[in-house]
């Protein structure tokens, strides 16, 4: 809830402009508390967001309710004492991906095209492996009929239920670990839209450290998580910090935070955009990190292995991060929201028997420090990645509506064929700032940039 009524705020935001004078990061953009854009959330939606009004030469304020920027794709090199991806690791489709042709200066490298399989305690065997090849055939066969569907349902619909003995390991491949939800939760029409994820990258520094690199001299205001937007007349950003006037506000925070208590929206936001965020609410994806120096499991470099399972209970592992003695247990959906209810200490044990199942028990003896995520318990987060459910594919596209003409969303969750993922939110970002500044008058009919002009009417909401 707001810490101010809507008086007092109104009264405030004069006195309130003189305050933000001194600050360095409003300093960056005018040294006043009245911004052109205030984009809330420092992920890669807003980060592109920010960069794009920048570049337009507009005033841009960017802020974030955490300490750190990123949102959920962040590296940390605390933990370990090496790159640590918290989020999201993956760089998808990385030759068309713009982050990743923004990465100059940093180690982009191929993701391994081969996966390894266990059954049981051992690699799976040659006639296993071909087994298996043609279940994943005949699993993608099947799913790449739901474009053809003439009404949406849940996308396991469609699954075939005889792909032998890798029925369980099939289903968590293209359901929690590809999207953070159980097939059965996911929209058949989203799924079928949604491009095709088959080539893969790694940032050696890790693809946080490449998002934070694109963030470099933007103005960003952190630990500063929004009380209330005020957009009936004015638009009014209340955080602990201070208060901010803009001309437009691009929202970038998840669809589960949209849909909590934690930004009060006056007056409150409508209930069509209400009911789509929750339509559209997160899965459960963590990582349960594992040091684990000499390479026990005696795996190559980025390997990706996976089980032979008999039901939701399972997870896969990427051995040897970028050639480093990290290890990451992968487990999501279903069965990884329960788990990661359970606390840390639980998905650290789960962890260690997965192992042990898959390498034996002298694998969990190897591990010599564990970290564990838990996305759905980050406050400024509360889950992964947004997926529609069945019969809400078309929630995304009620979701780019803009409010009043003032207010703008964007995020993974705003990108028909590529959500869930980072590429996904940094080009909705950086269309809503177009849009913005199509708003504006800031771009003309070939979408290039005008120029701004150097005396602008405080206040205005064209």
């Amino acid at each position: 809830m707001s810490s101010l009524s809507r008086r007092s705020l109104l009264n405030s935001l004069l006195a309130a402009s003189a305050a933000f004078a001194t600050s360095p990061a409003l300093g960056a953009v005018g040294g006043s508390g009245e911004v052109d854009v205030v984009i809330i959330g420092a992920g890669a939606a807003g980060i592109a967001a920010a960069r794009r009004i920048a570049a337009a030469n507009r005033r841009v304020m960017l802020i974030e309710a955490a300490g750190r920027i990123g949102g959920r794709c962040t590296t940390d090199t605390k933990i370990f004492g090496m790159p640590y991806d918290l989020g999201a690791h993956w760089i998808h489709n990385p030759d068309s991906n713009p982050l990743a042709k923004l990465a100059a200066g940093l180690d982009i490298y191929p993701a391994p095209r081969t996966q390894t399989l266990r059954v049981g305690a051992r690699s799976a065997r040659d006639s296993e492996l071909e087994t298996y090849l043609a279940a994943v055939l005949r699993a993608h066969r099947a799913m790449a009929d739901l474009g053809k569907a003439k009404a949406d349902f849940p996308a396991s619909r469609l699954l075939p239920k005889d792909l032998f003995d890798w029925q369980g390991a099939i289903e968590f491949m293209m359901g929690p670990l590809a999207t953070g939800k159980d097939l059965s939760d996911i929209s058949a029409f989203d799924m079928a839209r949604a491009i095709d994820r088959d080539s893969a990258a790694f940032c050696r520094q890790g693809y946080g450290a490449l998002l934070a690199k694109l963030a470099a001299n933007l103005p960003v205001q952190l630990d500063a998580p929004v009380d209330a937007i005020y957009w009936d007349k004015k638009l009014a950003i209340d955080t602990p910090k201070g208060n901010i006037l803009a001309r437009a506000a691009i929202i970038t925070v998840s669809t589960n935070v949209l849909t909590s208590d934690k930004i009060e929206f006056i007056p409150p936001l409508p209930k069509r955009q209400l009911d789509a965020a929750g339509k559209l609410a997160l899965g459960s994806y963590d990582h349960i990190a594992l040091d684990m120096p000499g390479n026990p499991l005696g795996l190559q470099k980025d390997d990706m292995v996976f089980e032979q399972s008999s039901g939701p209970r399972t997870a896969a592992l990427l051995a040897n991060v970028s050639g480093t003695s990290l290890h990451l247990i992968e487990v999501a959906g279903g069965f990884g929201r329960e788990l990661s209810a359970k606390g840390e200490p639980a998905m650290v044990d789960f962890a260690g028997e997965w192992l042990s199942s898959a390498f034996g028990s002298n694998a969990k003896r190897a591990i010599k420090r564990s970290h564990a995520t838990r996305w759905n318990e980050n406050p400024f987060a509360l889950g992964a990645m947004s997926v529609a459910g069945p019969g809400n594919a078309d929630a995304r596209k009620v979701l780019l509506e803009p409010l009043g003409g003032k207010i703008w969303f964007a995020g993974e969750a705003l990108h028909d064929t590529q959500w869930g993922t980072v590429a996904g939110a940094w080009e909705s970002g950086t269309r809503a700032a177009e849009a913005v500044l199509r708003k504006f008058g800031a771009l003309n009919e070939s979408g290039d940039d005008k120029p701004a002009k150097r005396k602008r009417r405080r206040g205005g909401d064209d």
